[in-house]
């Protein structure tokens, strides 16, 4: 799949340059569509995820509106339902079906970079998108630089200033059960058997799950990040281990932690179909009112406190601050700047001004109110004179946002507008706690190129491996010490190699 992506990039990167330009060339001979031309240009946006929604057509409000300021009508394409998305967006390019800006998932930027299929954005985003250039941080450019062979700039990069992620937690069954909050892993532990025990949740069913996670081990990062673990949903990250910047899949806390893990599983403390739980299983649990402790996006907590409440319940949530573990300094894992946000093929270099004057749109601070609030009657409605958002509904269609730059600012202007008043604190508190607890990581914006050649190393899969057979208990903890030598052996000495050199010119 993979050589036919490369071969099929390569082609239509050499023969775009002999394609007739389907726009007006500007005045310096380059294409793109001038604002308030007559022919907007059209330009395909990728994204894999678009929650709720409908695709639009060019009828729907919001994408007149930003054609109208732009010039540019936006078309949107996504992965089909039940489809992976790595594996589509490979599939896709590899079928020669490019859009003409794209979210790169799974370290495809870095295929395209290293294959001469990225386009270089250095001169042209200062000129189209002045927007993001001047709002994204330096810092961030400069590690974006750190991917690529040459220097140069292949991607826009996602900033996030605060924690994206938290321990989350139940505070209602807390009462419920007559607990203070676990400071220690021993009350912690001591919670969860409440949990498990005591029917909080009120059904007597005793069908409680004190802590879950998702298959592979993933969205667990809570019961890692107590120990020390540089973790991101539920893949091990790179942190400083030892003195140096190492894998944490392979460090001591992670032992130590996976031992933890198993003795939850042993006991029913952790989901027992945690390694089974697809995403929309382990979210029906958590909406379903079956889960006491978690790890998710605060963020998007609207539509399961509404779920809960739907089955007749009144939630309280709140974030768990880290319990204290003897001999680990337990961290919630950040990343904030370098991650690739939005990549522009070389093949569709034709368009390529259009998608960066779309881009610098939602940029623009000018344009900022319509970016929160979107159509009247679409996106919110106006009680009291306010704005009020709408929740996204499968019947609408969804609408383009391309600025992923979050600041303390912006989070709370995006809690104000998208809970009701009387959820509003609780979301704030639980940022807090999480921002309390959190650190950026020492290998936030590395490159995926440090992986080239050791697909199965990127890909985590020896260590889920045997994180499932030793919290299951097909394995004895002692096999972790195996693991460690085997993921050596299997490349991640040379590719520790790589990132601790990347590191040294990244600080």
């Amino acid at each position: 799949m993979l050589a036919a992506f490369l071969m099929a990039l390569l082609l239509i990167s050499g023969c775009s340059s002999n394609e007739e330009a389907s726009e007006t060339p500007d005045e310096s001979g380059e294409t793109g569509n001038s604002e308030g031309s007559d022919e907007a240009a059209v330009v395909t946006v990728f994204k894999s995820h678009m929650g709720k929604g409908t695709k639009p057509d060019s009828s729907s409000e919001h994408l007149q509106y930003v054609k109208e300021k732009t010039g540019v009508e936006y078309e949107l394409m996504t992965t089909p339902p039940g489809s992976d998305p790595a594996e589509y967006i490979n599939l896709m390019i590899a079928s020669e079906d490019f859009p003409d800006i794209l979210r790169p998932i799974g370290g495809v930027e870095q295929t395209l970079i290293n294959q001469g299929g990225a386009l270089a954005l250095d001169e042209l985003l200062p000129k189209y998108a002045p927007n993001a250039w001047e709002k994204i941080p330096e810092e961030a450019w400069n590690i974006v630089r750190t991917a690529s062979p040459d220097g140069k700039i292949y991607y826009i990069p996602k900033v996030y200033m605060i924690p994206e992620r938290a321990a989350l937690l139940r505070k209602d069954w807390l009462d419920a059960v007559g607990m203070e909050m676990p400071k220690t892993l021993e009350e912690y532990k001591e919670m969860l058997i409440a949990f498990r025990d005591q029917d909080p949740n009120g059904n007597g069913k005793q069908d409680e799950l004190p802590t879950s996670g998702r298959e592979f081990g993933r969205w667990m990062d809570h019961l890692f990040a107590m120990f020390g673990v540089a973790m991101w949903e539920g893949y091990p990250e790179w942190d400083i281990y030892n003195g140096e910047i190492n894998y944490a899949g392979t460090s001591e806390n992670m032992k130590a932690a996976i031992a933890f893990i198993r003795e939850l599983y042993a006991e029913g403390l952790l989901d027992n179909e945690t390694f089974l739980n697809k995403g929309d299983v382990w979210a029906a649990k958590v909406n379903n009112n079956l889960v006491g402790s978690w790890y998710h996006l605060p963020a998007n907590l609207g539509e399961k406190i509404t779920a809960l409440r739907e089955g007749n319940t009144e939630p309280y949530i709140v974030g768990l601050p880290l319990p204290e573990v003897e001999g680990f300094e337990g961290f919630i894992t950040q990343k904030s700047m370098g991650e690739p946000e939005w990549i522009i093929p070389k093949a569709s270099e034709e368009n390529a001004i259009n998608a960066l004057k779309l881009l610098d749109f939602f940029y623009n601070p000018e344009n900022e109110e319509f970016v929160t609030y979107g159509i009247e009657g679409m996106q919110h409605e106006v009680v009291d004179g306010e704005k009020v958002l709408l929740p996204s509904s499968d019947e609408k269609p969804l609408v383009l946002g391309m600025a992923n730059f979050t600041t303390d600012e912006t989070m709370k202007v995006r809690i104000e507008n998208s809970f009701p008043e009387e959820e509003q604190q609780m979301i704030t508190d639980i940022f807090e706690v999480s921002k309390a607890d959190a650190r950026r990581i020492a290998g936030d914006g590395m490159p995926s190129t440090v992986y080239e050649g050791y697909p199965d190393i990127q890909s985590h899969k020896l260590f889920q491996e045997y994180l499932t057979k030793i919290v299951i208990g097909e394995w004895p903890i002692e096999k972790f010490d195996e693991f460690v030598e085997t993921w050596n052996q299997s490349g991640g000495e040379e590719v520790t190699k790589r990132v601790q050199e990347w590191y040294e010119k990244a600080k």
